[in-house]
């Protein structure tokens, strides 16, 4: 089962996304669902009233505890969340990634737009088409850090062991590349595990 944070944002598309892989997925609000969860959707949306409803809620420890052992896939405002420095104090990070990230980095609503990237996972190379809508710009990149894809030069996509964090939304052009890879792996770990 894997867990789509549900606070804010497009969430319900993830949980779509996730239907069409056949991959069982829950609606995550509060600190007890960690328990029965195998893995960790970050959606994008307004990354400051997220991060103020993760406190209210009691998630920004059981997220960093989860972390530690299972896959979080974070996207936009998702992976401004995971950094380990932002440029909005409003943000609380949960210093996952270190990385140093900039919220709304390419400006305004109206300068969102779509292109396709080259991501480079597990060895095979796939165009993704990739809708950055107010995206953040990592700003700086830590240890540990795998660049899977960049636009512009600058990196869009990153993986630190079984994380990865997103500037964009995938879910919007129904590219599941980076939910199969993590949480479809997950899935075939456990069906070998049973057996």
């Amino acid at each position: 089962m894997i867990g789509v944070l549900a606070l804010q944002g497009n969430f319900t598309k993830h949980i779509e996304l996730l239907k069409r892989l056949g991959i069982s997925s829950t609606e995550v609000r509060y600190p007890d669902q960690f328990n029965d969860i195998d893995g960790l959707v970050m959606p994008g949306g307004e990354s400051s009233v997220i991060s103020d409803l993760m406190v209210r809620n009691d998630l920004l420890k059981p997220i960093v505890e989860f972390s530690r052992a299972k896959p979080i896939l974070a996207t936009c405002a998702g992976i401004i969340l995971m950094s380990k420095k932002t440029n909005d104090s409003r943000v609380i990070p949960l210093n996952i990634f270190d990385i140093e990230i900039n919220r709304n980095a390419y400006g305004r609503q109206i300068h969102s737009f779509v292109d396709t990237i080259q991501v480079d996972l597990n060895g095979t190379t796939s165009n993704v088409v990739a809708s950055f809508i107010r995206a953040p710009k990592i700003a700086k990149l830590g240890n540990d850090i795998e660049v899977l894809a960049t636009h512009n030069g600058t990196p869009v996509a990153i993986r630190n062991d079984r994380h990865i964090g997103l500037t964009f939304h995938p879910e919007l052009n129904n590219e599941t590349i980076f939910h199969s890879f993590l949480f479809q792996m997950k899935k075939k770990v456990d069906t070998l595990s049973a057996n």
